[in-house]
Formats: structure tokens, C-alpha cells, sequence
């Protein structure tokens, strides 16, 4: 297995960011290629009484990825196409307005939103490191600290990753846990090679 096979491999042995951004990486790529390549049809696929699609998912991880690393970030209003005034609901939002957009659009918005992301906690990286204390602060008013706003992402992938597997293997019976070996995405522009 080279390298360059598999960019999204997190390093066996390295630091504390390389493995924290690595783990990231490896969550987004594998949530983005269990959406990958759908039409709006597969893209609206529920299962049971669940309101979960995956249109709906890749919609509010791309507004998670701007919340996280414009408002807790830097307290920053929230960045990309986003317009929350308009939000019918600021938690369901992204879930129930998925269904009114194109494949194109739901992937630009998470492609768009990952590389808005990078290059932000590149920048904070650069100008302080994890231990950095961030906008975002708890009931306390002591305010948190840049490894949290990352573990805090990694944690939200891992859990809509597990919602997305369910999800592609209804659609068309996808299943595994990475993507092969030299994958990019069908759909959309995202580089799994950062």
C-alpha cells in the first residue's frame, strides 16, 4: 500500500495536528465517498422513520464546517452562502432545505466548505497552535481551546459517517469503511490530497 494511494491515511507516527488533521481528513474523505456520485433521487433516500438523507447530511456538515472556523473560531459571522436570517429553523435548516437544491449545489457546498475550513485552521494553526484559546466560550465564560474545536469536527464526522453508511447501502448497497485505493470524488471537486 503506497502513500499516494491513500492520501487520507492518517501518519502512523507523527504529531499531535498531524494526527488530529489527519483523523479529519480520513472522517471527511470517507463521508464524502459515501455520497459521492448521486443524484438527487439517491440523494433524498430515507430510511425508515428517519428524516436522514444524504443531501441533507452533506448540507449541515458544510454548515458545520463554517460555524466551527468562523463563529467559535474567531466570532466571525458565519461564512460561505449561508444567510441564518432566512433559516426556518436554525437546527433543521440545512436537514429540510437539502430536498430544494441540485446535486451540484449540495456538493459545491460541502467541497467549498471543507476548503474554507483547511485554509482557516491552517491560518489558526500557524498564528498559535491547538492550545490556542478560541471565540467560543462555556455557561463559565472560560473559552475553548483550538484541539476542541478540531476534536469536536472529528467527533461530528464520526458520527454522521456511521448515519451516511446506512444511508449509501440503501441507495445502491455500498458498504466498507474507506474508500479504494486511489479514489476521487465523481461529483463535485473535493481533493482528498488537501
Amino acid at each position: 500500500m503506497a502513500d499516494h494511494d491513500y492520501p487520507w491515511e492518517p501518519p502512523l507516527a507523527g504529531t499531535e495536528v498531524e494526527h488530529l488533521l489527519g483523523a479529519l481528513d480520513r472522517m471527511r474523505t470517507t463521508f464524502r465517498w459515501k455520497a459521492d456520485d448521486l443524484d438527487a433521487a439517491a440523494l433524498r433516500i430515507r430510511i425508515g422513520a428517519s428524516s436522514l438523507t444524504l443531501g441533507g447530511l452533506l448540507k449541515h456538515l458544510a454548515v458545520v464546517e463554517d460555524f466551527i472556523f468562523s463563529v467559535k473560531l474567531a466570532g466571525e459571522p458565519i461564512g460561505g452562502p449561508w444567510k441564518p436570517a432566512e433559516w426556518d429553523d436554525e437546527f433543521e435548516w440545512p436537514f429540510t432545505s437539502a430536498a430544494n437544491d441540485t446535486p451540484e449545489q449540495l456538493y459545491a457546498f460541502w467541497d467549498d466548505a471543507v476548503e474554507r475550513s483547511r485554509a482557516r485552521l491552517d491560518a489558526a494553526l500557524a498564528d498559535g497552535g491547538l492550545d490556542q484559546l478560541v471565540h467560543v466560550s462555556g455557561p463559565d465564560s472560560r473559552h475553548a481551546s483550538l484541539r476542541r474545536l478540531v476534536c469536536d469536527l472529528i467527533e461530528e464526522y464520526g458520527r454522521h459517517t456511521g448515519h451516511a453508511d446506512l444511508l449509501r447501502e440503501a441507495v445502491d448497497g455500498r458498504v466498507g469503511e474507506d474508500p479504494p485505493a486511489g479514489w476521487q470524488p465523481k461529483a463535485g471537486q473535493y481533493s482528498v490530497s488537501g
